[in-house]
């Protein structure tokens, strides 16, 4: 496709896949440093894996950014060396969700979650760790596995198009479970007036419990229309673009209400997960590839962009 946009899209690619490496280098670093004994029984079988999930997506991200500069910077690029490192960064990325999350869903399963007790209620320990936990390494891994089996230059695109739109979706269905899990537990942790007298955690509670459920039913609905696209050149990659700046903008706001507002009525679990333990944080970098695609045009030969 010719664009209008060519370089600027290129250079947000560079700022994404900058920010993902980067992140979870650092990640990884920081949990290798500051994770404690192995004698302890839920550090050797939660926190060791969870090491080797992040070094699995930090791998992910070195991957992506080495394509990303070869996409810009060699002619010749091919297409084949593309779906390589798209496959690669895929399984990587898969890796990195069953790794870091699987055993802790296991423990919550089991009732443990820590040695505190402060997650002893079954109620709030399932939607606070389990079935976030679960969903993403089990359910979000096996999109990942059959969207790396679907990309295969030898293979007709359709099924790696849909499956990364379905892939893409579950992404945003895992960030709003996840999210609104957290939210749940930080109103049991703080009561109701943590949202009714402070305007910016109501605002951070809304857009999360509904603003990505909205985001996830207009994802699912986008993905359904598009099921069946034989080539990328026949997706409406606006709409695309828009998905993935609304995604982006939603960690982009997180953050940037903290540097500004601090952690609004104490600190706590939500803002302990926003800010200290979620290792999605690179994403408020997407809206640098998202926008670029809103205004994305095809040369004037090909067939209108459905």
């Amino acid at each position: 496709m010719e664009t209008k946009v060519d370089w600027p899209f290129k250079i947000g690619l560079l700022f994404v896949s900058t920010a993902f490496f980067s992140y979870m280098l650092y990640e990884f670093t920081n949990g290798i440093i500051n994770r404690g004994p192995l004698t302890v029984f839920f550090i050797l079988v939660t926190d060791v894996p969870g090491c080797i999930g992040m070094a699995s997506r930090a791998a992910a991200g070195l991957i992506s950014l080495v394509a990303v500069l070869s996409f810009i910077f060699k002619r010749d690029f091919s297409r084949p060396e593309a779906v390589m490192a798209i496959r690669l960064i895929v399984l990587f990325e898969a890796g990195y969700w069953f790794m870091s999350f699987f055993m802790s869903g296991v423990m919550g399963i089991n009732g443990i979650f820590d040695t505190s007790g402060a997650f002893a209620d079954p109620f709030l320990l399932t939607i606070e760790n389990t079935l976030p936990s679960l969903l993403q390494s089990i359910g979000l891994v096996a999109v990942l596995l059959k969207l790396f089996f679907e990309l295969n230059p030898n293979k007709p695109a359709r099924g790696a198009i849909k499956w990364g739109l379905i892939a893409g979706t579950f992404y945003i269905f895992v960030f709003w479970v996840n999210n609104t899990g957290n939210w749940i537990f930080a109103l049991w942790e703080k009561g109701p007036d943590y949202i009714r007298l402070y305007p910016i955690n109501l605002f951070s509670f809304i857009i999360t419990t509904v603003g990505l459920l909205l985001l996830v039913i207009y994802s699912a609905y986008f993905t359904k229309k598009s099921i069946g696209k034989e080539s990328l050149t026949l997706l409406n990659l606006n709409t695309v673009g828009v998905i993935v700046t609304l995604v982006g903008l939603y960690f982009g706001a997180h953050y940037m209400m903290y540097i500004f507002f601090g952690s609004v009525g104490g600190w706590g679990t939500w803002y302990a997960w926003i800010l200290g333990h979620n290792l999605d944080l690179w994403a408020m970098a997407l809206p640098f590839v998202g926008l670029p695609l809103l205004f994305i045009t095809k040369n004037p030969e090909s067939n209108a962009m459905k």
